[in-house]
């Protein structure tokens, strides 16, 4: 029988495969990416990560477990102390400060995605929590494990980081537990619930598209 995780990576194969190749991330993968560009996704990946935090303190609300919740409160204190002090450290090698990382002012599709998703959880179920975040996550798991096998993806001095943390073992574990508990939630649901899950994953994973696009123009408000 197939799990319901399973229906939801093909659902958004297209949209993944086109991450893949999008210019931000194929110049990351070769080392020819303008820092420029990623000194711009570092800032807005500050900001995104303040409020994807808070989907961890949504999932922690919303379940009815004790293990779910405690996993969900580590991975809120994880993300906040542990995740965004390493972002910090690897943004001064970029020359960025925690002053500059934390004046950043969330570009309008940083704001668009982390609304949506915060909109969400707030009104959802805890599997629509999941469904949610759950694309950030794995799909970066699929970008890391895809760009460390590629020959000469690591050569480069700065780059070659970002993508060791996200084709790690700890990372992968991680966004394992993640779609497990997606397919333990979605056990039995009626059909027009497992759409509306699917319905999340496939919007939040055409942001993620949309956030590689936006770092890659530097996206600015129109006024």
């Amino acid at each position: 029988m197939e799990r319901f995780s399973e229906r939801l990576y093909r659902s958004v194969a297209d949209v993944w495969g086109k991450c893949h190749a999008h210019p931000f991330l194929t110049g990351l993968r070769d080392g020819t990416l303008d820092q420029e560009c990623f000194v711009y996704y570092m800032k807005q990946d500050y900001v995104y990560l303040i409020d994807y935090a808070k989907m961890f303190a949504y999932g922690s609300l919303k379940a009815r477990d004790l293990e779910t919740i405690s996993k969900f409160a580590e991975l809120l204190h994880s993300t906040l102390n542990v995740e965004m002090g390493l972002h910090r450290e690897y943004a001064e090698r970029f020359g960025i400060s925690r002053e500059e990382l934390e004046a950043t002012t969330a570009a309008p599709t940083t704001v668009a995605y982390t609304k949506y998703m915060l909109d969400t959880a707030a009104s959802g179920s805890l599997a629509e929590v999941v469904a949610a975040l759950l694309p950030c996550m794995w799909s970066y798991r699929e970008i890391g494990s895809a760009f460390a096998r590629y020959p000469g993806s690591l050569d480069h001095p700065l780059y070659k980081e970002w993508i060791l943390m996200y084709s790690s073992e700890e990372f992968g574990q991680l966004t394992d537990w993640t779609v497990a508990l997606m397919d333990r939630l979605a056990e039995g649901l009626p059909e027009r619930e497992l759409a509306k899950l699917e319905e999340h994953f496939v919007i939040t994973s055409k942001f993620e598209y949309l956030f590689w696009d936006m770092a890659y123009r530097q996206e600015t408000w129109p006024l």
